[in-house]
């Protein structure tokens, strides 16, 4: 779970370990994708407009280091949109749901 909010990582990733997956929180793109290196995550939860790398560049990182991770994102900026046409120019399409996530889309988003 990565948001540069860290109420929110916190909450979400608390919600989660409550509903049975294993959760950490982070608060930047750039520790998210440090902590990838020693296993490689089955998802990410990310926030898209964050200092440092944004969520999208972290999403193509990990995908490219682990194709088989999943990334879901989400955002409440307008940017979003920008961020994500560019990431399909090159070849990545990535969802994102809308912030405020209620806990209850994100876990029937996570099950999908």
């Amino acid at each position: 779970m990565v948001d540069d909010e860290a109420c929110i990582a916190d909450t979400l990733a608390s919600i989660l370990r409550g509903s049975g997956y294993s959760a950490t929180a982070f608060y930047d793109g750039e520790s998210a994708l440090a902590a990838c290196s020693p296993s490689a995550p089955d998802l990410i939860i990310s926030d898209v407009v964050m200092p440092g790398i944004s969520g999208i560049e972290l999403a193509i990182q990990v995908r490219g280091r682990y194709p088989q991770c999943k990334v879901l994102l989400f955002s409440g900026m307008a940017a979003t949109s920008d961020l994500l046409e560019e990431a399909r120019l090159q070849g990545y399409d990535f969802e994102v749901l809308a912030k405020p996530v209620h806990p209850a889309d994100l876990l029937a988003r996570m099950a999908a």
